[in-house]
C-alpha cells in the first residue's frame, strides 16, 4: 500500500513532467514564430523588430504602448521607429490629448506596407494549422497562464 505522501510525489512527478512539456512547446512554437517573421521580413527588406512594429501600427500608438506591443523597450523600439522613420514609412505627430507625447502614424506608404507583410505573414505561418476558434481558444488559455 502506498502512502499518501509516495501519491503526491508521484502526481507531482506527473504535473512536472506536463508542465516541462508544456514549456518546451510553447518555446518550441515562440522559436518558429519569430523565424517565421524574420524571414517573411526580409522579403520586404525589413528586419524583424521593423516587420513586428509595422505589424502592431494598426492605428497610431504611443512610443510606449508599441514598446509594450513589440514586448522590448521604449529605447528598441524608438531606434527601429527611427529606421522606418527615414524609409518614410512612419510619421510622429503630437498626440491629440498629450502636449508631452507623440503619435505614431503610418503614411500610406507604410500602410501598403503593412496590408503586404499582413498577407505575407499568414503564408505558412505556424498558426495556420489551427482554425480561428482554435487560436482564440490558445489564446485565451495562454492569457490564463501569464495571469
Amino acid at each position: 500500500m502506498t502512502s499518501s505522501h509516495e501519491g503526491s510525489a508521484t502526481d507531482a512527478e506527473a504535473q512536472a513532467i506536463v508542465e516541462r512539456n508544456l514549456c518546451g512547446l510553447v518555446n518550441a512554437l515562440s522559436r518558429q514564430i519569430e523565424q517565421h517573421v524574420r524571414e517573411r521580413a526580409v522579403a520586404l527588406n525589413l528586419t524583424a523588430p521593423q516587420a513586428t512594429a509595422l505589424r502592431e501600427l494598426g492605428g497610431p500608438l504611443t512610443m510606449r504602448e508599441l514598446a509594450d506591443r513589440m514586448a522590448c523597450e521604449p529605447s528598441n523600439a524608438t531606434f527601429v521607429i527611427d529606421r522606418l522613420e527615414e524609409q518614410g514609412l512612419v510619421e510622429r505627430r503630437p498626440h491629440p490629448r498629450d502636449r508631452r507625447a507623440k503619435q505614431l502614424v503610418l503614411t500610406p506608404e507604410g500602410i501598403t506596407l503593412r496590408e503586404r507583410l499582413l498577407e505575407i505573414l499568414m503564408e505558412g505561418s505556424p498558426m495556420a494549422g489551427f482554425t480561428q476558434e482554435e487560436q482564440i481558444t490558445l489564446q485565451h488559455l495562454l492569457r490564463r497562464a501569464l495571469s
